[in-house]
């Protein structure tokens, strides 16, 4: 049974799914040190299960999340130097965490992602929102900087807009957000966006999980690199490894022998029926 007080929930699904809930509702799911230390910890049990193939971020209630809770900026403010030190560096820890998380993941945001918020949108691979959605770097509204999650919003919507958004607080909706590259889809509802989520799931179901998280690694790695000898090699390398693996001959096998490969599951129909 999962801690009633729990503010990080993770359910686990047929599939190898695995959602990780933000369940502060009341709160509108804000950030405080108790929910960033069991989001750590979840990413991490994540990280060690080999049963799980993706991830799906989502929140309880209205609001994907408001940013900072305000009690415990409150208490983060009368703190010394070194304690303020600390408390960012575990949020850092978080942002690093999500985004290297080996298994794809799939961030469904709905209401409010202000601030730490965005930075979590940021980190995942794939961004569903709906029209409702608002998003907000609100930071220097209180005197203060969005500096933790900035290297990933900034990869994640480039610089122009960063210093627009950074510096102006605005709001600006999922639609905006999707042109900036921050969001990917954008649904006409919560129930849509669940039904696309699916959709992804399934389409994710179809692909080799081993070269998933291979694909994944390489996008972090051969990012903002020069394309020099180096980088090229180990390209090379890369797909030379991933043909002669387990992974690899049993997919290519598959696909000369027009079979589906071994981790596609099939519905009592026969039918292709992956993840989900």
């Amino acid at each position: 049974m999962p801690d009633k007080d729990a503010t990080v929930l993770l359910r686990r699904l047929d599939g190898g799914v695995t959602e990780v809930i933000l369940n502060r509702p009341d709160k509108r799911n804000a950030f405080d040190d108790k929910v960033i230390q069991e989001l750590i910890e979840a990413l991490e049990d994540i990280e060690r299960d080999p049963a799980v193939r993706v991830v799906v971020l989502r929140s309880a209630g209205k609001h994907f999340s408001a940013g900072a809770d305000l009690a415990w900026m409150r208490r983060m403010a009368a703190n010394s130097h070194d304690a303020n030190l600390t408390d960012a560096r575990q949020l850092a820890r978080l942002m690093e965490r999500l985004n290297t998380l080996v298994k794809p993941t799939i961030a469904l945001v709905q209401g409010a992602a202000y601030g730490g918020a965005v930075g979590l949108a940021a980190c995942c691979d794939i961004v569903i929102a709906t029209p409702q959605t608002r998003f907000c770097l609100s930071e220097v509204k209180l005197g203060l900087i969005p500096a933790v999650i900035s290297p990933y919003v900034v990869r994640a919507i480039g610089e122009r807009q960063a210093r627009r958004y950074f510096i102006s607080a605005e709001v600006f909706d999922a639609v905006e957000a999707r042109q900036y590259g921050l969001v990917h889809l954008v649904e006409d509802s919560e129930e849509a966006m669940q039904v696309r989520c699916d959709e992804l799931l399934r389409q994710l179901g179809q692909n080799g999980p081993e070269a998933m998280q291979a694909a994944k690694s390489l996008i972090l790695d051969v990012s903002h690199k020069t394309i020099d000898a180096d980088v090229i090699d180990d390209t090379a390398r890369r797909i030379a490894d991933i043909r002669v693996g387990e992974e690899g001959q049993e997919g290519l096998g598959a696909f000369l022998d027009k079979r589906r490969p071994n981790w596609v599951r099939a519905d009592k129909n026969g039918n292709d029926n992956n993840v989900q």
